[in-house]
C-alpha cells in the first residue's frame, strides 16, 4: 500500500477500481504470501481513519462554533421578530377603532343630507303632481285634450315615484283620484268618438278627436285597444249584418260583392278616417285582418254546409275554383297595399294589442278556408290530364305549319310543361301540404301515362314502313325532355311544400321511364339499320362456306354491309343531337352487328377451316369499318379520330367472335387437336357446346361420340380444373335444328343499352307492335342479369358488356310496361355515366322547347 503501486493508485480517485489495484499489489504468484500483511496494514489503515473521522463529528458538535448553536440562536431571532408582528398589529387595530370614532359624525351628518335630499325632492314632485292632477282635472271637464294628453303622461310619471308609499293616506287618495280620472278620460273619450260618428260629425270634430287620440295614447295599450276594436266594430257591423244574416249575399255567388264591399269601406276610412289615428296605430291593417278573419270564417261554415248537404247538389268546383282565384286576388291586393308593414292581428270582440303583430302577410288569410276542398281541385286537374292524354296520342307531333328539326319536341310535350308549370303555380299559392303532395302522385301518374300511351305509343305504331326516323328522334328528344323537367319538377316540389312532406315527393321513377322511352327510341333507330343490311346477311347466308378453298380478299356482302350501315347511320346521326345518344346508338349498332354476324355464322353451317379463316379477315374489315361510325356525328373538315372508348368497345364487341372463329379453323383430325382448340378458345366444359362446335364444322354424326368421349377425358384433367361451366358465347345458340339466335338482343353494357332485332334464319324485320312486351321481357330478364356472369348470355347475344335477349310478340299490360321502361331507365343512366356525360341537363337547345322557362 506505501509502495510505488499504492502511490499510483489514490484511493481519492475520481475512478478508483479495486480490481485493479488488486492485480497491481499482487502481479505475480510470489506476492501471495505478502497477504496477511497487506491484510494487516489495511485494518491499521482503516482503523487510523475510523478514530480521525470520530474526533472530527465531536470537534464539529462541542466546538465553540457548532451548528448546534447556531440552530439555537436562529430560533430566539425568529421569536423575537414575531413579537414585533404581533406589537405592530395590535397597533394597526387600535388605530383603526380611534379613526371610527373620530368619524362616525361624519357619517351621520351625510346620512341625515341624504334624507333631508330625499324628503325635499319627494316633497317637491307631491307638490308637482297635486297642481298637475288638479290642472288635469279642469282640462279634462273642458276637454283640452292635446294639454292633457301631455299632462297625464307627466301625471302618471310622478304616480309611480309614489307607488311605495300608498300606505301613507293621503299618497294612497290622491293615487285614487289619478286612477279615476283615467276612467273618466277614457270613457268621456269614447263617448266623443260614439256621439261624433253617430251623428256624423266627424269632419267637424277632427281636432278633437286627433287629440284625444294622444291622451289614449297617454293612457296605455288597454285604452288605445279598445278604441280600435270599437271602431273595427263600428265599420264592419254593417258587413256582419248584410252577409252573414243573408243566404243569399253570402253564398259564394256573392263573394265579389264581399270584396267590393271592403274597397269601399278602405276608401272611406282612407278618405275620411285615416288622418284621426295615429300611424303607428296602423288601424288600416288592423281593418283589413279583421276583415279577412270574419269572411274566412263565413267562407268555412259555408263550405261545411254545403259537403253535409243531403239533397245530392254538392260544391261546384268551377264555382269553387273561380271563388279561390277572386279570394287570392284580393290577398294579393291586401298584400301590395300593406307593404312592408307588419301585419296588425285583431281580436274584433275582446282586444287587440299592439304586441301581437305578425309578419307575415295576407297571403292565405282568407283562402285558407278552402284547403281542406282542395281535394276537389286536385280531382278537377285529374280528370283534366285524362282527357288531354288520348288527344294527345291522337294529334300530329308537330303542327302542320312546322317543319321537323333536329331539336324539335313534341308539342304535346310542350303544353302540357305549361299545364304542369301553372297547376303547380295555382297549388302553391293554395296550399303547402297534403293537397300539393296529392298533386305531386296525380303529375306523376300522367307522366307515366304520357311516356306509355304516347312517346312508347309512337315507337308501336303498326304502319307499313314503321316509325320514320324523325318521329323516332322526336320521341328522343321528348323522353330526354320530359326526364330532364321530371327531375327539376321533383326539386321545385321540394323546395315549396311542407318540410314534413318533402321526403314524399318522388318523380325518380318517372324520370326513369323517360329515359326507358330514350333507350327504346335508340334501339329503333338501331334497328333501322339492321333491315337495310338483310340483304347484305343474305348473301352472306347464301355463300357456300364449306366448300371455299383459298382466302382471298373481304368477301363482296362485307363491302355492302359496309356501304349500309354507314349511308343509314349518317342520314341517322345527322339529326341526333346529344353525343351521349350519339354515343348509345352507335354502342348499340356494334352490339346488335355483332350479334348478327354470329347469328349468320351459324347459319351458313357447315362451315370449313378456310371459310372460317376467311370470316375472321372479314371481321377484321367490319371491326376497322365500325370505328368510324361517330365520325357521322356533327362532322367536321377535320380529320375524325374515334374516341378511344368507342374503339375499345367495337374491338371488345366484335374480338367475342375470335374464340369461335379460331376454332372453326382447327381440323377436325387428328382430333386431339380440336379438342384442345375447343378448351383453349371456348374454354367451358359444356358437352352441348362442344356439340354445337362439331356441327357448325360439319363434322359426321357418328364421328361425335368419339370426339365427346376424347373431350370428356380431355376436360376432366387435372390441368382444366378452371373452365367455364357455360360459354357465354355459345349457350345462347341453340343446337340441332333452329341453331341460331332470337330475335332480340338487349345490349347492357358499359356506354349504353338498346333494344333490337338480329337475324334469325333469315332477318327478321323489326314488329314495332311486339315492343312494349320484348320491353317487359327484355328488362325482367336484364335486371336480373345486370351485373353478372350470366349477364353475357341471352336469346339476342352477348358480348363483353354483357347482353340479354328475349322475344315476344303481344302487348304488355301498362303497369308491367311503366316497371319496365323505369327499369331500362336505370340502365340507360348508368350507362350514359360511364361516358362522363351528365345525363339530364339541358345541354341542348331544342326548338319549341322551354329552354328559358323554369318551375316557379
Amino acid at each position: 500500500m506505501n509502495g510505488s503501486a499504492g502511490e499510483s493508485l489514490s484511493l481519492d480517485a475520481v475512478h478508483y477500481d479495486p480490481i485493479d489495484h488488486l492485480n497491481l499489489l499482487f502481479a505475480h504468484p510470489s506476492t501471495v504470501s505478502s497477504i496477511s500483511r497487506v491484510s494487516t496494514n489495511l485494518n491499521k489503515q482503516n482503523n487510523a481513519l475510523s478514530t480521525q473521522i470520530t474526533e472530527l463529528e465531536t470537534a464539529q458538535a462541542y466546538g465553540p462554533d457548532s451548528s448546534l448553536e447556531r440552530m439555537q440562536s436562529a430560533q430566539a431571532e425568529l421569536a423575537g421578530l414575531f413579537r414585533k408582528i404581533e406589537t405592530v398589529r395590535s397597533r394597526a387595530i387600535q388605530t383603526e377603532q380611534n379613526i371610527t370614532s373620530m368619524t362616525a359624525d361624519i357619517k351621520r351628518l351625510d346620512g341625515t343630507k341624504r334624507n333631508l335630499t330625499l324628503s325635499m325632492t319627494a316633497l317637491k314632485r307631491l307638490q308637482m303632481l297635486t297642481t298637475a292632477y288638479e290642472q288635469l282635472r279642469g282640462l279634462a271637464k273642458t276637454r283640452q285634450y292635446r294639454e292633457c294628453a301631455s299632462l297625464l303622461q307627466a301625471v302618471l310619471q310622478l304616480m309611480r315615484h309614489f307607488n311605495s308609499y300608498r300606505s301613507i293616506d293621503q299618497i294612497a287618495t290622491l293615487s285614487r283620484g289619478v286612477g279615476d280620472l283615467q276612467r273618466e278620460l277614457l270613457e268621456q273619450i269614447c263617448e266623443d268618438f260614439e256621439l261624433a260618428f253617430a251623428k256624423g260629425e266627424v269632419a267637424a270634430r277632427r281636432n278633437v278627436l286627433v287629440e284625444a287620440c294622444g291622451v289614449m295614447d297617454a293612457l296605455g295599450d288597454a285604452a288605445r285597444q279598445r278604441l280600435v276594436a270599437w271602431y273595427v266594430n263600428t265599420e264592419l257591423r254593417e258587413y256582419r249584418k248584410v252577409f252573414r244574416g243573408n243566404d243569399e249575399a253570402g253564398s259564394l255567388d256573392n263573394i265579389g260583392r264581399r270584396y267590393a264591399w271592403f274597397r269601399r269601406m278602405i276608401k272611406t276610412y282612407e278618405e275620411e278616417h285615416y288622418g284621426i289615428f295615429p300611424p303607428h296605430w296602423k288601424v288600416g291593417e288592423v281593418l283589413a285582418t279583421a276583415f279577412c278573419d270574419g269572411t274566412r270564417d263565413d267562407f268555412k261554415g259555408i263550405l261545411e254546409r254545403s259537403m253535409r248537404r243531403t239533397d245530392g247538389v254538392k260544391i261546384d268546383v268551377n264555382l269553387l275554383l273561380s271563388c279561390l282565384q277572386e279570394t287570392m286576388d284580393f290577398e294579393q291586393g291586401l298584400e301590395r297595399k300593406f307593404a312592408d308593414r307588419p301585419r296588425a292581428s285583431i281580436d274584433t270582440i275582446n282586444s287587440v294589442t299592439s304586441s301581437d303583430e305578425r309578419t307575415q302577410g295576407f297571403n292565405g288569410s282568407v283562402s285558407v278556408a278552402f284547403e281542406p276542398y282542395l281535394s276537389l281541385w286536385v280531382d278537377s286537374q285529374d280528370k283534366t290530364l285524362a282527357s288531354m292524354i288520348p288527344r294527345y296520342k291522337a294529334q300530329p307531333l308537330l303542327p302542320e305549319d312546322e317543319e321537323f328539326s333536329p331539336q324539335a319536341v313534341i308539342s304535346s310535350a310542350i303544353e302540357l310543361f305549361h299545364f304542369y308549370k301553372v297547376t303547380l303555380s295555382q297549388c302553391a299559392k293554395l296550399s303547402t301540404s297534403e293537397r300539393l303532395l296529392d298533386l305531386t302522385r296525380t303529375f306523376a301518374k300522367y307522366l307515366d301515362e304520357y311516356a306509355q300511351q304516347v312517346l312508347l305509343g309512337v315507337l308501336q305504331r303498326n304502319a307499313p314502313s314503321g316509325t320514320s326516323v324523325q318521329d323516332v328522334i322526336m320521341v328522343l328528344n321528348t323522353a330526354d325532355f320530359w326526364h330532364t323537367n321530371s327531375e327539376q319538377l321533383e326539386d321545385s316540389i321540394k323546395k315549396r311544400i311542407d318540410p314534413e312532406f318533402a321526403s314524399k315527393v318522388d318523380l325518380s321513377s318517372q324520370a326513369d321511364s323517360f329515359l326507358g322511352v330514350a333507350s327504346a327510341a335508340v334501339g329503333d333507330l338501331v334497328n333501322k339499320v339492321e333491315q337495310e343490311c338483310e340483304v347484305a346477311w343474305r348473301e352472306m347466308k347464301n355463300t357456300n362456306w364449306s366448300k371455299m378453298e383459298s382466302v382471298g380478299d373481304q368477301s363482296s356482302y362485307v363491302g355492302e354491309v359496309v356501304r349500309q350501315v354507314n349511308t343509314k347511320t349518317e342520314e341517322i346521326l345527322a339529326v341526333v343531337v346529344k353525343p351521349q345518344y350519339a354515343r348509345a346508338f352507335a354502342d348499340n349498332l356494334v352490339e346488335h352487328l355483332s350479334t348478327t354476324y354470329i347469328s349468320n355464322i351459324v347459319q351458313c353451317r357447315p362451315v370449313s377451316e378456310v371459310g372460317a379463316e376467311q370470316m375472321l379477315l372479314d371481321k377484321y374489315v367490319l371491326t376497322k369499318a365500325f370505328e368510324n361510325l361517330l365520325s357521322y356525328h356533327n362532322p367536321s373538315s377535320e380529320a375524325h379520330v374515334p374516341p378511344a372508348g368507342f374503339v375499345k368497345r367495337v374491338n371488345a364487341a366484335m374480338t367475342r367472335i375470335d374464340p369461335l372463329l379460331k376454332t372453326l379453323q382447327v381440323r377436325p383430325s387428328p382430333p386431339e387437336g380440336l379438342v384442345q382448340a375447343y378448351l383453349i378458345h371456348i374454354g367451358d366444359r359444356s358437352d352441348t357446346n362442344f356439340k354445337k362446335i362439331l356441327e357448325l364444322k360439319g363434322v359426321r354424326k357418328q364421328d361425335h361420340g368419339h370426339l365427346l368421349e376424347l373431350f370428356t377425358i380431355h376436360r376432366d384433367s387435372a390441368s382444366n380444373d378452371k373452365l367455364l361451366q357455360q360459354s357465354p358465347l355459345l349457350t345462347p345458340l341453340l343446337s340441332s335444328n333452329g341453331l341460331g339466335s332470337t330475335g332480340l338482343g338487349i345490349s347492357v353494357g358499359n356506354t349504353g343499352l338498346g333494344i333490337g332485332g338480329s337475324g334469325a334464319g333469315a332477318a327478321q324485320r323489326f314488329d314495332p307492335t311486339s315492343l312494349g312486351e320484348k320491353l317487359l321481357n327484355a328488362a325482367r330478364d336484364g335486371v336480373e342479369r345486370i351485373g353478372t356472369p350470366s349477364a353475357q348470355q341471352g336469346g339476342g347475344s352477348g358480348g363483353p358488356g354483357g347482353s340479354s335477349g328475349a322475344g315476344g310478340n303481344g302487348a304488355a299490360g301498362g303497369g308491367a310496361i311503366n316497371d319496365n321502361l323505369k327499369n331500362f331507365g336505370k340502365f340507360f343512366r348508368r350507362d350514359i355515366g360511364g361516358l362522363g356525360v351528365r345525363f339530364g341537363g339541358r345541354g341542348v337547345s331544342m326548338r319549341r322547347s322551354v329552354e328559358d322557362e323554369q318551375w316557379i
